[in-house]
């Protein structure tokens, strides 16, 4: 817990953690609206894919184009557009006026919005902290609240779900995004120096530094690979909640929240660790046990053992999303930040996106157990894969920790 002795960083933690509540809460509330509405395992791939998309597409011009401007005010400037996006999501479906059209719109805008966010609220983490050595612990903690969420917010979700509705759960994120805009106002720190010249050559700066730097163009392969595979079992869930298990909404947060504790012991295991090269056979084990818990969990028919397997997979993923998150800002100039960050979220939630779409529409062919077995196979051999080259990693980033020193 050491970077919360940073004063700013504090106000940033719990403006973040109620923020991120809110956003678990529309996220399972909303996937079970589509289910609820159209019983269609397809539209929530598509829907999915529609909210993550332009995370891959825009991301990465998202992180030049920050580069190039004050990060904290823009922060604070795009929490208000995601509580304006919530409270129209919220009002439409409170009049019965939404439908599978206007879903997916609103996911779009969503999508790009979180384009902006999540690179913003990364990279500022850094300037919070002022230590480049609790930078990884910040991260870690930054990322256990992300987790958390991941945790309490399905139940509290499914809870609300039965005593209330979902325009309920979208007002109660709208007002959410309010606690993190606050705390960033309150944050008193210098504004990171901006990158010069246009848009192009900022944008082609970055990209040449993750494509010519060996770590970190393999740790975004690995990063892709887990996240086209393994990430896309949250489209699966709503089906497994209602058809597989004969749930209902309640269920579903059970299961999500799983995968959320899962999750969180994952992010407690990273803020433990202090160096940067022992986190290489920490990522690629992840990887090992996403796909262990995919295999379990899809032709299981145990209620218990499917939560396992799922808090399995949540801490699978966990720990390859954050550990990588971790070993590039680690690695990366603070300079480039900003764009390294893009790419990391343009990839973590851009191949998410893709692998839920492909999950959908083949689940919508094959079935849901069918689907999720295919993915937990292609990920295994993928780590088997992956034991080839990390001593090779290990190695390439003690050489870089070394020539930073």
């Amino acid at each position: 817990m050491r970077a919360l002795g940073h004063r700013n960083f504090r106000f940033y933690f719990f403006g973040q953690a109620v923020s991120v509540l809110g956003s678990w809460v529309q996220q399972v509330a909303l996937s079970w609206l589509i289910y609820r509405l159209t019983g269609s395992v397809a539209l929530l791939g598509v829907t999915t894919f529609a909210a993550l998309l332009p995370m891959l597409v825009v991301g990465p011009l998202a992180g030049a184009w920050i580069d190039r401007h004050d990060k904290r005010r823009l922060l604070i400037l795009v929490q208000g557009l995601l509580a304006l996006q919530a409270v129209v999501l919220a009002g439409l479906t409170a009049l019965d006026a939404i439908g599978p059209s206007l879903i997916v719109a609103m996911s779009v805008m969503l999508g790009v919005l979180n384009a902006f966010d999540a690179p913003l609220r990364q990279s500022q983490i850094s300037a919070f902290v002022g230590s480049r050595s609790d930078l990884p612990n910040a991260l870690a903690l930054n990322a256990m609240l992300f987790n958390s969420g991941r945790f309490l917010g399905p139940p509290l979700a499914g809870l609300l779900l039965g005593l209330t509705s979902e325009a309920v759960c979208f007002a109660i994120n709208a007002v959410s995004f309010a606690a993190l805009a606050i705390g960033v106002a309150r944050i008193r720190v210098k504004a990171s120096p901006r990158a010069l010249g246009s848009m192009g050559k900022v944008f082609s700066e970055g990209l040449r530094y993750v494509a010519t730097e060996y770590p970190v163009r393999m740790l975004i392969f690995v990063l892709a690979t887990v996240n086209i595979t393994a990430s896309s079992y949250a489209v699966l869930l709503p089906v497994f909640a209602k058809d597989v298990f004969g749930g209902d909404a309640r269920m579903l947060g059970w299961l999500w929240g799983a995968a959320g504790a899962g999750a969180f012991v994952g992010t407690i295991f990273l803020a433990t660790r202090t160096g940067l090269p022992g986190l290489i056979k920490v990522v690629v084990a992840g990887a090992g046990v996403s796909a262990l818990g995919l295999l379990v969990f899809s032709y299981n028919p145990m209620l218990w053992l499917a939560l396992v397997a799922m808090a399995a997979v949540g801490f699978g993923i966990s720990i390859c999303n954050v550990g990588i998150n971790m070993l590039l800002q680690g690695m990366a100039p603070d300079h480039l930040r900003g764009r390294v960050v893009s790419f990391f979220s343009s990839t973590r939630f851009g191949f998410d996106a893709i692998g839920g779409l492909l999950a959908g529409l083949v689940a919508a062919r094959i079935g849901v157990q069918a689907a999720m077995l295919i993915e937990g196979v292609l990920l295994a051999l993928f780590f088997v894969w992956t034991l080839r080259i990390v001593s090779r990693l290990r190695t390439e980033v003690v050489l870089r920790e070394h020539r930073d020193d």
